[in-house]
Formats: structure tokens, C-alpha cells, sequence
């Protein structure tokens, strides 16, 4: 197994923010995992897992997450695999309070990764090596506490905060709908054992 390369949007300090798209390491002969988590306030346990239908390693692929007032959709390749919905209506938390920064980096998960933590890192292949090709952040600039407001409001020049980008369009839908019936591992809305049967509020809610 290797350390594990992540592209995360975060903010900082014990109650951050963060949207996580990661890729756990494998052991010989079986697939990378793709691994997407969501934190509000400090607080996360909302993660979704991938077998991605391609070799994560052979080339390189198109990672997006798009972030709104409205939702946060994580993209492959232009195909969406994962939506969370801002259900603040409900007491849900929902990342809209603080500025976020990117980060990638190559990090040691090893103690929980890879069948449960009992693969662990081969330290003699090192060293070890992630690429980015073609990055390209587009966000509204953090300028000091009145960008809460003004990154979040329908104004023309906000392109994201636009209708269509309210939910996702039918064909979208039909996307989602693929990669979840027949790459899903893991989504914590189902894990009744986890949170002891008290599920989390936003899994009584359909995902778009």
C-alpha cells in the first residue's frame, strides 16, 4: 500500500468545513477506492465510497467538486457520483459559514485505510508521487465577512448560485443513478449499525 493522495476544500480549526475527495491505497489484486466525505462544523462521519470503473493510475481523469449554496456535488469526469443537498430546513448543518481553501497532498492513513488499517504502507517505495495536470479553481474570492453574503447571493456575476445549478438536470440524475447502483461500496446512510439505528437527519431525505 501507498499513502493515500487527497484534493480537499477546508477551512481551519476544531469546527472547519471540509469536502474531501480521496483515494485509499489497495493491496495486490483488488481496486482503489474512491472515498468522499463532508464535514460541517467540526463535525463528519458522512462518508461515501467508490470502486472507480477505471484505473485511477493510468491516466489522468477530471475531479470536480462543485460547491453551492444549494449543494455540494462531487464530479468524475463529468459524471456526478455523489450530491449533498443543503438541508438546513431539517437542522442539518450545511458548509455555508466559513472560507475554504484547497489543498492536495499525499498523507499516511494506514491505521484505518486499507482493509480496516491491516494493509499497511510499504515505506521502501518510496518516495511517493501524485500529479496534478490542468487545476483550475473557480470560487468566489474570500475578501473578509461580507463574502458570506456576497458569494452566496443570485447575483449575475455569481455563476453558481444560477437555477441551473440549483440541483441537478434529468440526465444528471440518470448519471448519479448509474454510478451509485454499480460502483457504491459504502454510504453512511446505510450503516443503521454505526449510529445505532439514530441515523443522521439529511437520510430521511431523498439525495437530489
Amino acid at each position: 500500500m501507498r499513502p493515500l493522495p487527497s484534493v480537499t476544500c477546508s477551512s481551519t480549526g476544531p469546527k472547519h468545513d471540509e469536502i474531501d475527495f480521496e483515494f485509499l491505497g489497495n493491496s495486490s489484486g483488488h481496486p482503489y477506492i474512491i472515498h468522499t466525505n463532508v464535514y460541517t462544523q467540526g463535525i463528519g462521519s458522512r462518508e461515501e465510497q467508490f470502486y472507480p470503473w477505471f484505473d485511477p493510475t493510468a491516466d489522468f481523469h477530471n475531479y470536480t467538486i462543485h460547491w453551492n449554496p444549494s449543494q455540494i456535488v462531487w464530479f468524475i469526469d463529468g459524471l456526478p457520483i455523489r450530491v449533498f443537498t443543503n438541508n438546513e430546513a431539517i437542522g442539518v448543518p450545511f458548509p455555508n459559514e466559513q472560507a475554504m481553501r484547497v489543498y492536495s497532498s499525499i498523507w499516511n492513513a494506514d491505521n484505518w485505510a486499507t482493509r480496516g488499517g491491516l494493509v499497511k504502507i510499504d515505506w521502501t517505495r518510496a518516495p511517493f508521487i501524485a500529479r496534478l495536470s490542468r487545476f483550475n479553481p473557480r470560487a468566489c474570492e474570500w475578501t473578509g465577512p461580507i463574502s458570506l453574503t456576497a458569494c452566496g447571493s443570485n447575483s449575475p456575476a455569481n455563476w453558481w448560485t444560477k437555477p441551473t445549478y440549483h440541483k441537478l438536470s434529468y440526465s444528471q440524475m440518470g448519471q448519479l443513478k448509474w454510478v451509485r447502483d454499480n460502483f457504491m461500496i459504502y454510504d453512511y446512510c446505510k450503516d443503521t449499525k454505526r449510529f445505532n439505528g439514530r441515523m443522521p437527519r439529511e437520510c430521511s431525505k431523498p439525495i437530489i
